[in-house]
Parts: C-alpha cells; sequence; structure tokens
C-alpha cells in the first residue's frame, strides 16, 4: 500500500477557495476539508469524479449566509491524502472514510448537497445515517443499484479513462461544463496531483460505479435505496437540463424519494453535468429557499 501523505504539498490559495485547509484522521489517511460559518443548519458538500472541494466555491458564499458549510475532499482528491495503487480504492474505503469523517466531526442536521460520486456515496450515507441527516439535495446523481445500463456518453468517458494512464482533468472537466473556465480554473482542478500516479483515485471510481455486470458496492447502495425509498425528510432534487450521462436519472430520484414530490419541479437551466461551475450562485439560493421552506 502506498499512499501519499498531502499535508505537506503546497497546494493554493486558490481564488475564491482562500479557506483555511483542516486535515481529519479517518484510517491511516487524512481527509481535507473547508468549514465556513457557523449556525444550526449545515451544509455537507460531497464532489464527484474528477473534482475536488474547490468545485463549490461559489455555493459557499450563500450557504455560508444560512449555516456551517462543510467541504471535504474524497480520499484520493484535492487536498486529502491519496493512494497510488488503483487497488486500494473500493466503495467500502471510501464510505468508512465519510461515515468516519461526519462521526468524528459529530456533524448534526445536515442537508447533504452531493452530485454525481458524492450523491452515489453521499446518499447511502444518509441512508444509514438518517440520525444525522435533515434534508437532501442530490443533483446529477443517483442510487446505483447494479443493474442498469449506463448511457452511451459515461461509456465512452470510462473507456478513456481506462486507456489514459495521465488523465487531463482540466479537460474532462471542461468537456463537462457548459461554462467557458479560465485557465486558472482549470489549473485549480489539476493542481493537486502533480504526478500522475496521484490521480489513481481519479482512474478508480468511473469502473466502480455499480451498474450491470460491473462496479463496485451495490449491495451497499441496493439497501440504501431500499431504505431511501421510504425516507420521510425533505428531499429536493436538482438537476440541470444538459448532463447527458444523469440527465435520465432525475425523473426516477424524484419518484423514488417520497418527499421529493414535495418541493418545486425545477432543472437548472443551461447546466452541464458540473452545474457548480455553470451555476453555483443560483443553485446556492435555491438550496437556501429550500432549508427556508422546510
Amino acid at each position: 500500500m502506498a499512499l501519499h501523505d498531502a499535508s505537506g504539498d503546497d497546494i493554493g490559495p486558490f481564488e475564491e477557495y482562500d479557506y483555511p485547509v483542516e486535515r481529519v484522521s479517518v484510517g491511516d489517511p487524512e481527509m481535507a476539508y473547508v468549514d465556513v460559518g457557523e449556525g444550526e443548519e449545515t451544509f455537507l458538500c460531497l464532489h464527484g469524479e474528477p473534482t475536488w472541494g474547490y468545485l463549490y466555491r461559489k455555493l459557499i458564499p450563500g450557504l455560508s449566509e444560512r449555516g456551517r458549510v462543510v467541504v471535504p475532499d474524497a480520499i484520493g482528491f484535492g487536498r486529502s491524502d491519496k493512494y497510488t495503487d488503483r487497488e486500494e480504492y473500493s466503495f467500502r474505503m471510501h464510505y468508512d472514510a465519510f461515515e468516519r469523517f461526519i462521526t468524528d466531526l459529530d456533524l448534526q442536521n445536515i442537508t447533504l448537497v452531493c452530485q454525481d460520486w458524492g450523491g452515489i456515496l453521499g446518499l447511502t450515507l444518509a441512508a444509514n445515517n438518517p440520525e444525522r441527516f435533515a434534508r437532501l439535495v442530490p443533483m446529477n446523481t443517483g442510487i446505483p443499484t447494479g443493474t442498469q445500463e449506463m448511457p452511451d456518453a459515461w461509456e465512452e468517458f470510462r473507456d478513456f479513462v481506462e486507456r489514459t494512464d495521465d488523465l487531463p482533468l482540466d479537460m474532462l472537466i471542461q468537456n463537462a461544463t457548459v461554462t467557458e473556465l479560465s485557465d486558472e480554473t482549470l489549473a485549480a482542478y489539476e493542481a493537486p496531483y502533480p504526478t500522475p500516479e496521484l490521480k489513481a483515485g481519479a482512474r478508480a471510481w468511473p469502473d466502480m460505479v455499480p451498474r450491470k455486470n460491473g462496479g463496485d458496492g451495490a449491495e451497499m447502495t441496493r439497501a440504501a435505496a431500499e431504505r431511501l425509498g421510504e425516507w420521510e425528510k425533505p428531499a429536493f432534487v436538482l438537476f440541470s437540463d444538459s448532463d447527458p450521462i444523469t440527465h435520465d436519472n432525475r425523473d426516477s430520484l424524484r419518484e423514488h424519494l417520497p418527499t421529493a414530490s414535495d418541493q418545486p419541479d425545477v432543472w437548472i437551466e443551461g447546466g452541464g453535468h458540473f452545474l457548480q461551475e455553470d451555476a453555483g450562485e443560483e443553485i446556492a439560493e435555491q438550496i437556501v429557499a429550500f432549508v427556508d421552506r422546510t
């Protein structure tokens, strides 16, 4: 097991994301996170593939006016420690790390704001720890149970990741974003990975998605989906209209969460897969309004 200790890395500061970096042990690795604001409300923002907490920088100002905002980097991403062997990454490893994270920080009254893999893991986390979670805001994500066929856009993405030794994270993020990102923004997404082996987590996540004839963690997501089918707390499904990967998940997820239909039927217009980049401020306003009305 090769583990890169990221605590001494000189990463940042970044424009609009110049917050103190905190760290907590989640086993052998340490997880880095940003903790901004205070109040009874706790917004837990979980990123997906192949981004890191920087993705939420446009949401933090609006959310922090309403409460505490906690933005961790998954193990293998951002400023968290990174395994350099792809085989070290598994659904269980990521899940256990996040569960220890919310337990050690004793996060309560959580509004989960999650996208992509942040949703797959975060929704499973909420299903298994309902006493800590007050609300759900799943965005461009789903609860895959190991039976679904994946869209062509996802298959093409996975194939590219599998055959590429040094993933161009900046290109992948730009291609999944409607907004033309600045050179500084793209450089920030690449900054935590100065060598190809530090991208092992980003290379592992796509093939890990539970799906028909593949993936990892389906037994956990399947059980979580059953529990979430009886979820009684507020849920606000907030997808963008221009994501070819998760677009078709939206209605089924909204129907699966019993309270989701109690909330406005909203699409974020002009948003790609990384809707936080395309419409971050608007999304923060939508989430704060959701908290206020529930």
